[in-house]
């Protein structure tokens, strides 16, 4: 445990940690500004300057899911940099860990990610061709798609570095509605198709 003598005070490290922790959570799950203030002792103007002080970005919930990828750690790596959502980014030894399991807990996992995947407003799919489309289908909205190759993939295929950093700083700058109709902005479907990564929905 750290801490810090501060004039006549002790300061623990882990206490302050665990508090902002707590503040942030809070935030996350619903409650308000002030009520985390209240709840926590301290002014609403702390909440708000700690979450400016830590804040990665704005905009829309995005999620990136990508298999079987070569260079899935500096994919991951990458997906941190951008503060994005939910990253879910395997390689085809990872994948084929899961496929080993048991036919009943593979499709309980199938689940519960589509089911995860309709709480975000973008989803980034790096995956076979035929993989894309069925997302796309299953989920009823639009995927900015990085096709690896075609359906079966049983090898790793790399991630184009730059090119997923174009697709995200596009999707970042982005502005999309705040209802959920299943279509994304024109600048976030100009990026996808600069880029040439774009699946147009079936209800185009």
């Amino acid at each position: 445990m750290r801490f810090f003598r501060i004039g006549e005070k002790v300061v623990s490290q882990e206490k302050l940690f665990d508090a902002l922790v707590d503040i942030l959570a809070d935030r996350e799950a619903g409650a308000t500004q002030e009520e985390v203030a209240r709840s926590h002792g301290v002014q609403r103007s702390f909440v708000s300057f700690l979450e400016t002080l830590g804040e990665v970005r704005r905009g829309a919930r995005i999620a990136l899911v990508g298999f079987p990828v070569a260079n899935a750690e500096e994919v991951r790596g990458l997906a941190d940099e951008h503060g994005i959502d939910f990253v879910l980014v395997f390689n085809q030894a990872e994948r084929e860990d899961i496929e080993g399991s048991s036919g009943g807990e593979v499709f309980n996992r199938l689940l519960e990610t589509l089911a995860t995947l309709r709480d975000y407003d973008v989803i980034i799919l790096a995956a076979s061709d035929w993989r894309i489309e069925l997302i796309e289908r299953i989920l009823g909205k639009e995927v900015v798609g990085i096709p690896l190759g075609h359906t079966p993939l049983r090898a790793d295929v790399p991630v184009d570095i730059a090119e997923l950093e174009q697709i995200l700083l596009g999707v970042r700058s982005a502005r999309l509605p705040r209802a959920r109709t299943g279509r994304v902005s024109a600048a976030l479907r100009g990026a996808a198709e600069r880029a040439g990564r774009w699946t147009p929905s079936k209800k185009s």
